[in-house]
């Protein structure tokens, strides 16, 4: 089982979001995933969709009254499995603070189902507490989402000093794998001095005895979007939320580099890791047919029928899905901007069968859908015509 924390002290820098659609991407992939959620705001257990003051055990109860993990998890969805919290773990580290070994309790309880996964996901709360420690004691990797902002880097520096700390005295094996940019816009200078600084940082450390010697930034960077910032509210994934969205497209290619990595580190040929990946489909996640649908009703309220025909061409869709995707999308804006265009060329509406070709030839020509194309002559389009 590959073991992941994700950590970061600074809040609202995407941790949770990270986990969520990490696992979510790996878990339709077809791998196991478990996903624990360790943070007393108990954001991933809502993104999820569970509610955090619902029956049963969960990560409090391992932590304190020595609950049998395999009671605490729950399968959220196929393949993929949570241990869920709620506020009451603010007061663990009060409870614990006079038991022997409290740093290590979730590691041990973590080693009894290793063998039920592929990938375990720990989404650590926002501070460097005991909490985080156990976190860190379970695992062998972190993975740092980090905003490239000049802020997020003020704390980078005591986030690795942590994480050299508890690999030295707790967990010799852990080390720090991937910093993951998020909220990332390439319009603006700013991030992109700050991603030269932090690979200049990590290349400094190759072949140094620290945890991050290994340390690379992962090469998809996660692009701002929105839609990611909607999902939390409907308990639902990017991939269920909006499929066709930028968000979703960058978590499944941060997924398929983690499935990669770990194909390779299993010894698996170069050739046999390719066709795995390629197997994947689009997003590693759904059908062509099924992102083109997704894209085209996330996108029809601000493009044209002709952009999304060329977006959706350009990441390789048929054509015959394109046209399946565009036919009734046929919004009021679209069909204003039909008009618009099709009143800059012709004055009157068409008075024969022969105008009404011409008129229809003209639309079909500027990339519109010939379903919107017969709401706006009101007449049977006819694609012999």
């Amino acid at each position: 089982m590959r073991t992941i924390a994700v950590l970061n002290q600074k809040g609202g820098v995407g941790k949770t979001t990270t986990v969520t659609n990490t696992a979510a991407a790996l878990a339709r992939m077809g791998a196991r995933v478990l996903a624990i959620d360790l943070d007393p705001q108990a954001h991933l257990t809502i993104h999820l969709g569970v509610e955090p003051d619902s029956a049963g055990p969960g990560a409090y109860e391992i932590l304190t009254q020595s609950a049998d993990i395999k009671d605490a998890i729950r399968q959220v969805r196929d393949n993929l499995c949570l241990i869920p919290t709620n506020v009451n773990l603010v007061g663990a580290e009060s409870e614990l603070v006079s038991v022997v070994g409290r740093e290590v309790i979730l590691s041990e309880a973590v080693e009894t189902v290793e063998d039920r996964f592929d990938y375990l996901f720990i989404d650590c709360p926002p501070s460097l507490g005991l909490l985080t420690l156990n976190a860190l004691a379970a695992v062998k990797e972190v993975l740092i989402p980090l905003q490239p902002h000049f802020l997020a880097l003020q704390g980078f520096g005591k986030l690795l000093q942590t994480v050299e700390i508890v690999s030295r005295r707790i967990n010799p094996g852990l080390k720090v794998s991937g910093v993951l940019l998020c909220m990332y816009d390439s319009r603006a200078l700013l991030p992109s001095e700050v991603k030269a600084d932090i690979e200049q940082f990590l290349r400094e450390a190759r072949g140094t005895r620290s945890a991050w010697s290994e340390a690379r930034i992962i090469p998809r960077l996660i692009r701002r979007n929105i839609k990611l910032a909607e999902a939390p509210s409907y308990g639902k994934t990017i991939f269920e939320y909006e499929p066709g969205c930028n968000g979703a497209e960058d978590y499944a290619a941060v997924a398929q580099y983690l499935h990669k990595q770990t194909l390779t580190a299993a010894g698996l040929p170069a050739d046999e890791i390719e066709a795995v990946i390629a197997r994947m489909g689009e997003l590693g996640l759904q059908s062509d047919s099924r992102f083109a649908e997704a894209f085209v009703r996330g996108k029809a309220a601000r493009f044209g029928a002709s952009r999304l025909r060329n977006e959706l061409a350009r990441r390789g869709i048929e054509r015959e899905l394109i046209d399946e995707a565009l036919a009734g999308e046929c919004t009021e804006s679209e069909i204003e901007r039909a008009r618009s265009v099709l009143h800059g060329r012709f004055r009157e509406a068409p008075t024969d069968a022969r105008e009404w070709a011409r008129q229809a030839r003209f639309l079909q020509t500027r990339g519109f859908a010939p379903d919107l194309i017969r709401k706006l002559l009101k007449e049977p389009y006819d694609e012999s015509a």
